[in-house]
């Protein structure tokens, strides 16, 4: 990349013919410090490929951990450069393919501000689908510190993965470079160290990797809240009702926004957790999701309207011409 960061991909081809027997890649972006050898992802993938579609697996910018990083920074909450970078090469290597953008939590922020950043970002995009997300890190951040639903725990467990992933990484991350917009010194290393919450790995870290001169700002300019109104394309977002990460105050935004848009529908099960949406037994339960069903479904039926659209377009103007 032209800053010297090398972003990694797995591409993985379908195993039968999709629905419409047409080029189609699903681009997906994990949730924070995931990959493609993610369970979750592995089970997705799979699904997906044997309902015909090509899959397209961003690694998360340090969150592998054979690679090493080649410039002084990681992936953040909502840079979309990486993922750019591969929809860029999928368009290049596949010019008549046909886009599915989907993203799972963390990364269900990066492709909604993704498409709405450049309305460019969404040709050949046939629809997008975000699951579990929190759609404003600025509003997420006070209940991060609130103990229902254990959500203070899973911010200390979040932020100690991130902790031990950054320090993987210290000799890239710490070390002198002109590339940095803000340099990070030894206080940084020692508060990273301290720290027990994510809010606070994203003041001392995350946010100087691109400058931002505070933690507001990395918030604000990172969500993907105002890029929401900018996208045109269909858009299915998914939340569960009993998500312990996602506060049911920041569900008023894509309840708001879909009363609004008539391309946005929101989907609110009682159930499912964060990326959990298991079905079976509860000691036992299916490996495949509700998740992994419904968003291959939701793909399949806008390639399936899209195609009877142009089906229709192509009738009318055939009579017209008749005329």
């Amino acid at each position: 990349m032209s800053d010297g960061a090398t972003a990694t991909f797995d591409l993985f081809e379908p195993l039968a013919e999709n629905c419409i027997g047409e080029d189609i890649t699903m681009v997906i972006c994990p949730g924070i410090a995931n990959h493609s050898e993610k369970q979750y992802i592995r089970t997705f993938v799979d699904y997906a490929q044997k309902n015909g579609y090509r899959c397209a697996v961003l690694n998360h910018l340090g969150a592998l951990p054979n690679i090493e990083l080649t410039s002084p920074r990681m992936f953040t909450y909502g840079c979309t450069w990486e993922f750019g970078a591969m929809v860029s090469y999928i368009k290049k290597t596949y010019p008549q393919t046909q886009l599915v953008v989907v993203g799972f939590s963390l990364g269900g922020n990066i492709v909604c501000k993704y498409l709405g950043e450049n309305q460019a970002n969404q040709e050949s995009v046939l629809c997008c689908v975000s699951v579990c997300q929190g759609y404003s890190a600025l509003r997420a951040q006070e209940t991060f510190m609130q103990w229902d639903q254990c959500r203070r725990f899973y911010n200390f467990l979040m932020a100690d993965n991130m902790k031990k992933i950054i320090l993987s990484h210290r000799h890239s991350l710490f070390a002198d470079s002109p590339k940095r917009p803000q340099p990070l010194v030894d206080t940084d290393l020692n508060r990273l160290h301290t720290a027990t919450s994510l809010m606070q790995i994203d003041d001392n870290i995350m946010r100087k990797f691109h400058g931002y001169r505070s933690l507001k700002e990395y918030y604000e300019q990172e969500s993907c809240l105002r890029f929401l109104y900018r996208i045109y394309v269909p858009l299915l977002l998914v939340n569960a009702a009993d998500d312990p990460l996602v506060h049911d105050s920041l569900l008023s935004i894509p309840r708001t926004l879909a009363e609004k848009r008539e391309n946005v529908m929101f989907v609110l099960p009682l159930h499912g957790g964060h990326l959990g949406f298991f079905e079976g037994a509860v000691l036992f339960p299916e490996p495949l999701t509700w998740m992994d069903k419904l968003v291959v479904q939701y793909a399949s039926a806008i390639c399936q309207w899209e195609r009877n659209k142009s089906q229709c377009s192509d009738t009318e103007q055939s009579s017209s011409g008749q005329e």
